[in-house]
């Protein structure tokens, strides 16, 4: 059996997400897979951190969260110094990195992960940033350190699209793709179609846990931004920022054009796109009417979809029906069983 010590940084809705299907798979990592792993140190940005080497109580761990304790509770290594240092001083073989999406910089989770590679640490994100801002840069410095980067979950929860091109699809070429990448927003124009303002769209996904405080990103059209960028620069070898994606949020859409669009049979959809047209790369994230035709119709609620153009495949899609931080999650326990297979 062989142990596997784990770092996390962040320790949110995922992180948390990820500590307990840790415990619920412990047995079939051992028994399928042969590796135990343990959590060695864990930091966050609201609850400080801790580290101790023979491993962390994960039960303990989240028991503190919820109670809002601090983690320096469980901290056997007197450790008090910022993320920078917890990388370099923690045990650990693979540091999961799961803090909040920076769209602009893709810091400071860019340097989290450039610092666990030198460090020696296998890595492993859900974190679209360092995906679209240091992909080229990450990768090339993991093969130097013969170390695994994996960034399953930061494109549309655990489904497999990134590992779909590294092992089933090889040797096809993507020509294209279009979907739904933003669930949130596709939750909110279905509530808008139920009758409710988009500020009272918001407010219900605030209640679910769908939306943030300043729900901006989603509405605006930047966090489908940025997952068309990381499509686009691991999958197509064409680097893209969200800055250079061309983007229309649904703030525009109203309840009376929603209403026009059903009386036409159709619905208004958040459409992510990317493709070569004239030897131009076109990126474009804008709200479109679809009719039942288009296999986006009929994806509601938290659900997100990808259509894939390959040279060998006319369209290949991958569907993703209501995921949770559980389904986050499992990416980054895929990622970790396809790094110590490696």
């Amino acid at each position: 059996m062989r142990e596997i010590r784990l770092a996390l940084v962040g320790f949110g809705n995922v992180g948390q997400a990820f500590a307990r299907l840790l415990m619920e798979k412990q047995q079939e990592l051992e028994t399928e897979y042969g590796i135990t792993p343990v959590v060695t140190g864990i930091m966050t940005g609201r609850h400080a951190s801790c580290i101790n080497p023979a491993g962390i109580d994960l039960e303990q761990a989240l028991s503190f969260i919820a109670q809002g304790r601090p983690l320096t509770e469980l901290d056997t290594f007197s450790f008090t110094g910022d993320t920078m240092e917890f990388i370099q001083v923690c045990p650990a073989e693979v540091m999961f990195e799961t803090t909040p999406v920076n769209p602009i910089s893709g810091q400071p989770a860019l340097s989290h992960l450039r610092q666990a590679l030198e460090h020696g640490m296998h890595v492993v994100t859900a974190n679209k940033g360092p995906v679209v801002y240091g992909y080229h840069e990450l990768k090339e410095l993991a093969a130097r350190q013969r170390l695994g980067f994996r960034f399953e979950s930061a494109v549309m929860d655990g489904a497999p699209i990134f590992s779909l091109f590294r092992h089933p699809l090889r040797g096809a070429r993507l020509l294209g793709f279009s979907g739904i990448l933003n669930s949130c927003t596709n939750l909110l124009l279905d509530r808008m179609g139920q009758g409710e303002t988009l500020d009272e769209a918001i407010a219900y996904g605030a209640s679910i846990g769908i939306t943030e405080t300043d729900p901006s990103n989603d509405v605006d059209g930047w966090d489908a931004s940025i997952k068309v960028a990381a499509l686009a620069t691991v999958l197509m070898d064409h680097p893209l920022t969200p800055v250079e994606v061309d983007r229309e949020g649904i703030r525009g859409i109203t309840r009376e054009m929603i209403a026009e669009a059903e009386a036409a049979g159709e619905r208004w959809k958040l459409v992510c796109k990317a493709y070569w047209q004239d030897g131009n790369f076109v990126a474009r994230v804008r709200p479109e009417r679809v009719g039942p035709e288009s296999p986006l119709f009929s994806v509601g609620g938290t659900s997100s979809f990808v259509n894939f153009e390959l040279d060998v495949l006319p369209g290949l899609g991958v569907l993703e029906s209501n995921p949770s931080p559980k389904t986050t999650a499992f990416g980054m326990l895929a990622d970790l069983i396809d790094i110590v297979a490696e």
